[in-house]
This record gives C-alpha cells, structure tokens and sequence, in this order.
C-alpha cells in the first residue's frame, strides 16, 4: 500500500498515528507530497478526485480516501478494535475533525491568501468552533478520553497537537483544565512523539 501525506496535516497525522500504535507502519510505502488547494497534487488527485490528503492506494490498485475512512480500514486490517467504543468512538472522531477542520481553515486564510484579502471575522468563526468543541469535550467526554485507546482519542489528540502547532496562541486550555492535563499525558506517547510534524 501506498499513503499519500504530508507531515504536518493533522488528518494524515491521524493515519500515522494509527499505524505506529499498531505497528503496521512496514506495510505502508509513505509518499510525501507537496499540496496545497491552489495548487494540488497531480499524484493526490489521481488517487483522489478532492485531490485531499491522505490518500491510500491499496495493491490492488483502488484507492481509499478521507481519513476517517483509511483509519476504520487500516483499523480493521489490523484487527486493533480502534472503534470498540461503537457510536461514541465515531461521534468523538468526528468532533475532533470539525477541530482540525476549522484550524486547517485558519491556516489556509492566514498562510495562503494575501493579507489584504484576509478575513479577521472568518478566522474568529473558525476559532470558536475550536473553542467551543474543547469546551464540549472538557465537559462531557473526558470519561471516554480516559479510558482504553480508541480512534476517537487519537483524533482528539491530533487535533490539538495541530492547534498548538499552527495556533499556539488560541487558548483552548483556559477553562477546560481536564482536556489539557489529559492531553498533556495523550502527547507523551511514543506514536504522538514520532509523528510529531516539522516546523515550517
């Protein structure tokens, strides 16, 4: 199989992640790509029709993408029982992709366009669905961060390393202590410390 990635995406940090925890990184060939939306990747494209990453090529010769999708395959090729949480597991990964949705947002409206063109009043909107979804997870969803390993808990834990990463000045620990001391532990492992994406 081949991933299709960039290092410093949060969704494909999700598939990495994945893949360390179930030490199946061998059977991934890993294909670093350049891409951005105004200028995308004739390789990604070509596995992808969103030309989005990741993109996973299977031997066979079909392609799997989104990675919500890559992650319930490579989590059932594994048979890591990832989603063992049911709904709960799937709702949670859900949530932390709305996060790092919003943030790649961010991301793109403050490295992409040129600053004159940049909107303050679409960056805040991106910013509160962040702040609002840590605000749900300290609330309600710590009991299911604290417990066994799951695909919801990793997304959570990519989404908020790709905070701090590209948004460390977005405060989402002010008033949600919990997810921060969890977070803080989640970040330790040693998955998250060899995915860690490079600065730039």
């Amino acid at each position: 199989m081949k991933l299709h990635y960039a290092p410093t995406s949060p969704f494909v940090r999700k598939v990495m992640v994945l893949l360390h925890e179930t030490e199946t990184l061998d059977s991934v060939e890993l294909h670093n790509v350049a891409t951005t939306p105004y200028d995308p990747s004739a390789d990604v494209q070509a596995s992808n029709p969103l030309a989005k990453i990741p993109a996973l090529e299977r031997g066979d010769g079909s392609a799997l993408y989104d990675s919500r999708v890559i992650c319930a395959y490579l989590n059932e090729r594994a048979g890591a029982g990832l989603y063992a949480g049911g709904w709960d597991s799937k709702v949670l990964e859900a949530t932390a992709d709305g996060i790092m949705e919003a943030a790649v947002l961010m991301t793109y409206e403050m490295r992409l366009r040129p600053e004159e063109k940049q909107s303050p009043e679409w960056i805040k909107a991106q910013l509160g669905k962040v702040l609002g979804a840590c605000s749900a997870l300290n609330a309600r969803w710590m009991s299911h961060l604290q417990g066994p390993l799951d695909m919801g808990q990793i997304a959570v834990g990519c989404a908020l390393a790709y905070v701090d990463f590209r948004h460390p000045d977005a405060g989402w620990r002010t008033g949600n202590e919990a997810l921060a001391d969890w977070f803080k532990t989640f970040e330790s492992r040693p998955a998250m410390q060899a995915t860690r994406p490079p600065e730039g």
